[in-house]
Parts: C-alpha cells; sequence; structure tokens
C-alpha cells in the first residue's frame, strides 16, 4: 500500500498539520506547566531551572567527545562538573586540563557563563531579545532571578547584565591574550586561554585550562592583576554596577545596598589581605622565602580569592592552621547580593553587625546613613546565616563520616563548595561517590541560595490571616 492510500484510507491516524498541531501542544502544555511553577513559587521555578540545566550540562559531559580519551566519564563525575561549572565553583574530581577534551573544556566554559547570568536571567533576557518587552510575570520571575530592588528596575537591570557581563569579559581576554601569545603559546590556544581566564574571573568560577592552574604565574601581574580586577568586580553584584553606571562615584546618590557592599567589600578585601598576610609571612611551604612585593601580592590575591573567586597560588594543604580558619570565614562571608560569588554575602554581615550595634546601644532601630533597616530584613539574615551554618555543618559531618579526612581539610573543602569558592585541599578529588554527590548538592543550595531553596522546597505558600498574642522570652 501506497502511503497516498493510506492516508486516504485511515484518515483518522493521520491528517495534513498534524506533527505541527502536536509540536504546538506540547510547547503549550510545557508553557501552561511553566506558568504553573512561576505563579505558585518562583523561588521553585528557579531550583527547577539550575536544577534542569545542572542535567543537560551532565548529560553533554558524559559524552565521549567531552573527554580527552575519547571514554565515557562516570556519572558521578560528570555530574560534579556540571554542578561546579553551572554553580560557578570551581571544585573539581578530575583535572580540567588533561581529562577534559576541547569539547568538554567548551561544555564547562559555557556552563559558567549561563551560571554566572542565572538561568531565570538568561530566560529573562531571551524573551526580552525575542518579543523586546516583558510582561508583569516576566519582570517578577526576573525580579526574583537578580533580587532587583523594585519591579520597574527589572528591564534596565536585564540590559546592564549583559552588558557589562560582555564589556568586562572582553576587556580581561583582551589584557590577558597579549601576555599568553608573549610566554610562547600559539595564537588560538593565547585567544582560548584569555576568553577562559576573563569568563571564569568575572563569574568568580576560578577553573583553570592549565594543568597546573595560574601557579606559574605567581610573580605575573599582567596576569594575576586582570583576574583580580574580574573577580573583584564580578562579586559586587549587578544591582551595584546599575548604580554605578547611573550615578559614577557620587556617595550621596548610592542607594544603601551600593553603599553597604562596598564599604564591606572594601573592610573584608583589607582585612583578609593584612591578616592573610601576617599568618603565612614566615611559613616556608608557601611565601615564607620570597621578597616583600611577592608575598604582598600573595596576600592581596588570597584576600580577593577566597571570597569566591577560587583561583590560588599556593597550596591549600600547606598553610598554616589558623589561616585555613580565616580562609574559612571569608568563604564564608563572600560577596555582594545577585553577583557571581557566594557565600552569605556582604550585606547580610553588615546588617547582623548593625543588629548587634543596636542592641548593644540599646537603640529601638537598626540605622545607618540616614536609613531604618526593616525588620523583616533582619529576620532574613538572620535565616540565611543560620541555615547556612546548619548546611555546612551537616555536609561536613557526613564527608566527615564518609572520607575520614581531619576536620580542617573537611570544613575548607565544604565550605568552599556552599560559598561557591572552589579552593580545594584537593579532597574533592579523593571522595567516593557518595561524598562527591554531597559536595554537588551542597554547591546547588549556595549557588541557588538558602532562603530560595527553603522557599522553593515549602510545600505551599502561607499568608497569615490573624497574630497571637507577644510574649517575649529571656534571651541571653
Amino acid at each position: 500500500m501506497t502511503q497516498s492510500q493510506s492516508r486516504s484510507t485511515s484518515p483518522a491516524s493521520w491528517q495534513p498539520g498534524m506533527p505541527e498541531r502536536e509540536g504546538l501542544w506540547i510547547f503549550t502544555r510545557l508553557r501552561d506547566f511553566i506558568d504553573s511553577i512561576a505563579n505558585s513559587s518562583p523561588a521553585r521555578l528557579a531550583l527547577t531551572a539550575f536544577g534542569v540545566v545542572i542535567l543537560v550540562f551532565t548529560a553533554l559531559l558524559s559524552l565521549p567527545l567531552a573527554s580527552a580519551t575519547g571514554e565515557v566519564t562516570p556519572l558521578h563525575q560528570a555530574f560534579f562538573t556540571a554542578a561546579s561549572a553551572v554553580c560557578v565553583t570551581g571544585l573539581t574530581v578530575v583535572s580540567t586540563a588533561v581529562h577534559w577534551s576541547f569539547f568538554g573544556q567548551l561544555v564547562i566554559l559555557v556552563g559558567i557563563f549561563v551560571g554566572g547570568l542565572g538561568t531565570l536571567t538568561l530566560a529573562s533576557l531571551l524573551a526580552l531579545m525575542v518579543s523586546k518587552r516583558l510582561g508583569v510575570r516576566g519582570k517578577l520571575i526576573a525580579q526574583e532571578a537578580m533580587n532587583a530592588g523594585r519591579l520597574g528596575e527589572v528591564g534596565t537591570l536585564l540590559r546592564i547584565v549583559i552588558v557589562t557581563s560582555v564589556v568586562i569579559e572582553a576587556a580581561l581576554a583582551l589584557t590577558l591574550i597579549p601576555r599568553f601569545l608573549i610566554l610562547g603559546e600559539d595564537f588560538w590556544q593565547s585567544v582560548w586561554h584569555g576568553v577562559f581566564y576573563s569568563i571564569s574571573a568575572f563569574n568568580n568560577a576560578g577553573f583553570t585550562p592549565h594543568s597546573d592552574g595560574i601557579v606559574p604565574y605567581e610573580t605575573d601581574l599582567w596576569i594575576l592583576v586582570p583576574l583580580m580586577l574580574g573577580v573583584f568586580l564580578g562579586s559586587l553584584g549587578f544591582p551595584v554596577v546599575m548604580v554605578l553606571q547611573q550615578n559614577g562615584l557620587r556617595w550621596k546618590k548610592w542607594n544603601l545596598h551600593t553603599k553597604l557592599t562596598i564599604q564591606v567589600s572594601f573592610i573584608l578585601l583589607a582585612a583578609g589581605t593584612l591578616l592573610w598576610g601576617f599568618l603565612e609571612w614566615d611559613n616556608l611551604r608557601t611565601i615564607g622565602d620570597m621578597d616583600l612585593g611577592d608575598k604582598v601580592t600573595h596576600a592581596l590575591f588570597a584576600s580577593v580569592m577566597l571570597r569566591s573567586g577560587g583561583f590560588n597560588l599556593v597550596d591549600q594543604n600547606q598553610m598554616e592552621s589558623t589561616t585555613m580558619l580565616l580562609s574559612d570565614a571569608l568563604m564564608f562571608a563572600g560577596g555582594g547580593s545577585a553577583s557571581t560569588a557566594g557565600g552569605i554575602k556582604v550585606t547580610t554581615i553588615a546588617v547582623m553587625f548593625l543588629a548587634i550595634t543596636a542592641e548593644a546601644r540599646g537603640d529601638a532601630d537598626v540605622k545607618i546613613y540616614g536609613r531604618t533597616i526593616p525588620e523583616g530584613t533582619m529576620r532574613v539574615a538572620i535565616s540565611v546565616i543560620v541555615a547556612g551554618a546548619t548546611l555546612v555543618s551537616v555536609s561536613a559531618l557526613l564527608l566527615l563520616h564518609i572520607s575520614h579526612a581531619s576536620l580542617d581539610r573537611v570544613l575548607f573543602e565544604t565550605i568552599s563548595a556552599f560559598a561557591t569558592v572552589g579552593l580545594s585541599t584537593n579532597l574533592s578529588a579523593e571522595l567516593p561517590p557518595s561524598g562527591v554527590y554531597v559536595l554537588a548538592l551542597l554547591m546547588f543550595a549556595g549557588r541557588v541560595g538558602t532562603v530560595t531553596l527553603a522557599a522553593g522546597l515549602a510545600l505551599r505558600q502561607r499568608s497569615q490571616l490573624y497574630h497571637y498574642p507577644e510574649e517575649r522570652p529571656i534571651i541571653g
């Protein structure tokens, strides 16, 4: 029977345009499903989007084409690498330069770029480019993704996100490429390394395409300075960049978020540099035998990278125990909100410090720069700190049981994963698959944020219509 006879004798089974209608029906159902998630909980949509993107990149990295040997990469290694890239962490269980082919490294780089922007941010940008406008629902989703202050700022912030990312990454690449050429690399290899490092630095990822990382360039300021600038700018956050673009360096016109973010970031940068340099000054295993200039460079570099950058110039296992504890604190602090950095964020630290200061002074309100911080903001800050500490503690307990490694190594690796820093004592590569999955889930939780994670996992959204009488328990 010919195809035309089949169509004429069974019209119910085939009609012209049926595949198109089926495709449209599937697209409509998928859109309605996404809309239902977005309407019920934008936080749940963020979790779903990040999870799906990680699984997609896991599948790509599992392909034989992605490995340098042409063999299939084990699932736990592909999943961990995908999670580390999309969550812009930088922890690895296999060498990025040795294990992965050019295709595999390209997949990792795209994962870093997507994860740095944020999946919901990227989706909003695509919608904006296609339809030239965002509806109210699209703005609400983008607002959730970028922590935008006001709904009217979303469109402007979206444009700033993509322009800032492309301009800064391009500038970093154009700075690094000539240096790699001078150091003897061929043209295309220099271009690839320059682009890779620029995207990895601005997105605070810490992945390196060299087998020895950037250790061979530990005294090369032409490479170290652009990396530090890229990481620091990426850690400020896109809302801060928007304010700086609109108001320049006019302090009085900055909003409170920008003031707190920049001020606390520089305080942590200076304190981290001084303390790290002081603690490692005489350590012959790290910087003890270097001259003054190189010691200062290493201390400054370490301070920048500990707050989410992830590049390292010294072996983390060779640092003093006190330095590892300092590193834990700086990693846990992290960078700015709505940035490519991780941690509990510098504004969270600022709000809690101001609340403690107000309580010590006996002030009824928490005030700074002529503004009063709402109680709801302080509750969120407490939630972020407690949830982050709880996740780190539980994960460290699991890894201690799984790996039987020392507490300082386990705690360092756990905080590095939660804060999406990427510095490592090489414990990640030594863990069995069960430990690898624990760290991967911790990176996911750290990237989406503890508050978003809790809201997304909540069974339902509650609106309280009544209040019980107040009664104050004894505190302290």
